[in-house]
């Protein structure tokens, strides 16, 4: 699985001109999940969105998780995280997971996230989404679950 976490002062999902999901300070996590990516990646992935100390502590070091801070987490589905652009100007996809597959598996990591404390919104799977936010820093981290 691979994230791309931007930390936010606020961000939200639009799905057919309606907010789908909304957070207020947090992270934003774009989530594309590969092919051969199973539920302990999205553990481990989850695990580690809740507890990355990338949020500034009194003394403003990156010293704070999304849950020291009472954060949020808003979860989106983003397959063309897995895009690989190595052979022309048209990217293949083919290292994304399968739709149901990706949709289980996102929808797992946004439930450990819960389970953990920290509050999730969540952007709806396959719809054209439109995704607001207000990057805080900016701070923007990648990850990649490896397994």
């Amino acid at each position: 699985m691979r994230a791309v976490l931007q930390r936010v002062s606020s961000a939200r999902v639009e799905v057919d001109g309606r907010v789908v999901g909304a957070i207020e300070r947090g992270l934003l996590a774009l989530i594309g999940v590969a092919v051969g990516d199973d539920a302990a990646s999205a553990a481990r992935l989850a695990a580690t969105i809740t507890h990355l100390r990338i949020f500034p502590d009194d003394a403003g070091k990156m010293n704070l998780s999304v849950a020291d801070i009472g954060g949020a987490v808003l979860v989106v589905s983003q397959f063309t995280l897995l895009a690989d652009t190595s052979r022309g100007r048209r990217p293949s996809f083919m290292a994304a997971a399968p739709p149901d597959q990706a949709e289980d598996l996102v929808s797992r990591l946004a439930a450990a996230i819960a389970a953990s404390g920290v509050g999730v919104a969540t952007g709806r799977f396959g719809a054209h989404m439109i995704v607001s936010l207000v990057n805080d820093g900016p701070v923007t981290i990648i990850l990649d679950d490896t397994g």
